[in-house]
């Protein structure tokens, strides 16, 4: 439900949201996402727009056990995240700590090890793609955890906002981990250290994210990822994940064993002999994901 006076891109991304659930299966067992699986991909919208989306317990609770769910599912060929309203997800809901008597300090790990790395974990060991649209501010852990999908798209009017240095703390929920990898250590540094907001498209051009897309085109850019993952070789997105994640570590030669194997077992599924069917008979693929 949109609020009066916000911008009408909102209400939009409600309606279409609510449209691609039509004929899904979706599950009415979450309070502050919406979850839905069609096709072999699944969606999960961050829906506390009035909150711009911000973490709470139970959110992070519930994308922990919509991944599961979707992980459980047969057939599973992607996930999509996206927020609902004007932001993708503006980090920790700081109101939803129970405040502490005066003079007492919170211990901050807590939180992490017990909530946050779950999430992370159940993300990290997704073997299909995870795929994140951001459709508004993504804000210090909102930023560390769409950064953690495979692939970030973002609209034009989407900001990355580093936060953390403005209240005194460090980056988090794999952060620090992640940003090195996507732009190197000096721009990482330069992210840390000063915080300054970041544009769709200046992410886009320092490689944070894969692509800046109008703010037009927000929900038909959700369709087309989703029907991109549906029509995928399956097998053959998972191996490539396993294979690039791997790669900083390995060297030349452990790179090439192992993709030596990732090809072998990829030579014997029934996505590469269609593959090959379909190139020989120039007409689209139409992969199965086995």
């Amino acid at each position: 439900m949109s609020a009066p006076g916000r911008p009408k891109r909102e209400s939009s991304l409600g309606e279409a949201v609510a449209k691609r659930q039509e004929g899904s299966s979706v599950s009415a067992a979450y309070e502050q996402i919406a979850f839905s699986l069609a096709d072999g991909v699944a969606r999960i919208t961050l829906n506390r727009p009035d909150r711009l989306n911000s973490f709470t317990d139970v959110m992070r609770a519930e994308i922990s056990r919509a991944l599961d769910e979707a992980n459980a599912s047969e057939g599973l060929r992607g996930v999509v995240i996206t927020g609902a309203g004007r932001g993708f997800c503006a980090g920790q809901d700081l109101a939803d700590r129970q405040p502490l008597p005066e003079g007492q300090r919170r211990d901050l790990s807590e939180g992490l090890r017990v909530s946050y790395r779950p999430l992370m974990e159940r993300l990290h060991a997704m073997t299909v793609p995870v795929v994140a649209v951001v459709n508004g501010v993504a804000a210090g852990a909102g930023m560390s955890f769409a950064l953690a999908c495979d692939v970030v798209f973002a609209v034009e009017s989407a900001k990355f906002v580093p936060a953390f240095n403005k209240i005194g703390l460090v980056p988090d929920m794999g952060g620090s981990w992640v940003l090195p990898r996507l732009v190197g250590q000096s721009r990482a540094m330069g992210i840390a250290l000063f915080g300054e907001t970041l544009t769709a498209r200046q992410a886009a051009d320092w490689g944070l994210i894969w692509r800046c897309v109008p703010d037009a085109d927000l929900a038909k850019t959700l369709d087309e990822v989703a029907s991109t993952l549906a029509q995928a070789p399956t097998r053959a997105l998972a191996a490539a994940k396993q294979e690039l994640r791997v790669s900083a570590d390995n060297t030349l030669m452990q790179q090439f064993d192992l993709e030596a194997d990732l090809q072998r077992d990829m030579g014997y599924t029934e996505d590469y002999l269609e593959g090959m069917k379909a190139f020989a008979e120039k007409r689209p693929p139409r992969f199965t994901g086995r």
